[in-house]
C-alpha cells in the first residue's frame, strides 16, 4: 500500500496543513473549500516523512459519521462528502480525492482549540499532579491517572500557526474571539462531547479527551447566539482525540489506544529531540499503526473499512 503524502490539484489555490490540503473552489469568493486528507502524520509538532496509508480516508470517514450522527445538534461545515457530488472538473482527479476529500463551507476560523476533557491524562495529568487543577480548573484531590472526571471540563488552547499550541483560560479566550462566541462554542463542545462519548462506549470505545474547531460563517449574522459558530474540520477521529478500548480500561496506568498515541510512544523510545526533521517509521509501526486507525473505523462506524 502507498501513502498519499500530498495531492495535487492543478490551477487551484493551496494551503497545506500538517495533514490536510485545503483548496479555494471557484475563486476566494466562492465561499466554498475543497479539503483533502492526506495521509501525513504529525507527532509532536513535526510531520514526519512517513505517511500511514489510508489513514486520510479513515479520519475523513470517521468525520462524516459523527457530523451525519450530531445531525441538528450542531450546525457543521460539510456540504458534500461523495465524488458524485464533487464538481465536473474535480472527476479527474478521483484517485486522489475518492474517500479523503470534502466539499465544506468557509469560514472565518475561531482562533481557539476547544477541547473537551472526560479523563484525565496527558498534559492534564501532569498540570494536575503540580498543582491540583487542569487549566486553572481546580479538581478533587486523589485523583488517578486515567480517572474518568466528575464531569467533562473544557481547556481551551491557543491555535499555533507554529510550534506549540498554549493553555489558556476561558476568559482570555472570549478576550480574544469574544463572550458570546467562546461561551457558545464551550457549552456546544461539552454538548457534543457527552453524545459522542455515550454512544462511543456502546461501541466499546472510551473517548477520554477531544479537540473542536469551530468557526463563523461570511454570511452569518453576528444577532445569531455565539456569531452563528459552526463545527469544522475534523471531528472526533483518532488524530483530534484519545480512544481508549473500554474493555481494557483500568484507572491508575496510562491505557492502551486505537490514536496515534501508539506512534508517540514509538517515538519516545529514540534519542529524537522531537525538532524537524522527523524520523522514518520502520514498517511494522506504520501497519500496527494502520490497523488501529483502520479499527477504530470499524467500531465507531459498525462497517467495515474498505480502501
Amino acid at each position: 500500500m502507498t501513502a498519499l503524502l500530498e495531492s495535487n490539484i492543478p490551477g487551484l489555490s493551496v494551503r497545506r496543513g500538517k495533514v490536510r490540503d485545503v483548496y479555494e473552489l471557484g475563486g476566494a469568493d466562492s465561499g466554498k473549500l475543497l479539503i483533502v486528507a492526506s495521509d501525513r502524520l504529525s507527532a509532536f509538532d513535526v510531520v514526519l516523512p512517513t505517511g500511514i496509508p489510508d489513514k486520510g480516508k479513515v479520519l475523513t470517514q470517521i468525520s462524516n459519521f459523527w457530523f451525519g450522527f450530531l445531525g441538528d445538534r450542531v450546525h457543521h461545515h460539510l456540504l458534500a462528502t461523495e465524488m458524485d457530488q464533487f464538481p465536473p472538473e474535480l472527476q479527474k482527479y478521483r484517485a486522489q480525492l475518492a474517500g479523503r476529500a470534502v466539499i465544506v463551507r468557509k469560514t472565518k476560523v475561531v482562533p481557539i482549540e476547544c477541547i473537551v476533557r472526560g479523563y484525565i491524562t496527558g498534559s492534564g495529568w501532569k498540570d494536575y499532579q503540580k498543582t491540583g487543577r487542569i487549566c486553572g480548573i481546580r479538581l478533587p484531590a486523589g485523583l488517578k491517572l486515567s480517572q474518568q472526571l466528575p464531569e467533562p471540563i473544557f481547556t481551551p488552547t491557543t491555535k499555533a500557526e507554529q510550534g506549540h499550541d498554549e493553555a489558556i483560560s476561558f476568559d482570555e479566550a472570549a478576550a480574544q474571539v469574544g463572550v458570546d462566541v467562546m461561551a457558545f462554542v464551550r457549552n456546544k463542545s461539552i454538548e457534543i462531547y457527552n453524545l459522542a462519548a455515550a454512544y462511543a462506549r456502546t461501541r466499546g470505545i472510551i473517548i477520554a479527551d477531544t479537540k473542536f474547531e469551530w468557526g463563523l460563517p461570511a454570511d452569518t449574522a453576528n444577532g445569531e447566539a455565539g456569531g452563528g459558530a459552526i463545527l469544522i474540520d475534523e471531528a472526533l477521529t483518532p488524530d483530534s482525540s484519545r480512544f481508549w478500548p473500554a474493555d481494557q480500561y483500568q484507572a491508575g496506568r496510562d491505557q492502551p489506544s486505537f490514536d496515534k498515541q501508539y506512534v508517540r510512544n514509538y517515538l519516545e523510545t529514540l534519542s529524537w529531540p522531537k525538532t524537524y526533521p522527523g524520523p522514518a517509521l520502520p514498517e511494522e509501526v506504520v501497519a500496527n499503526t494502520r490497523k488501529k486507525y483502520v479499527e477504530a473505523y470499524d467500531k465507531i462506524t459498525g462497517k467495515i473499512f474498505a480502501a
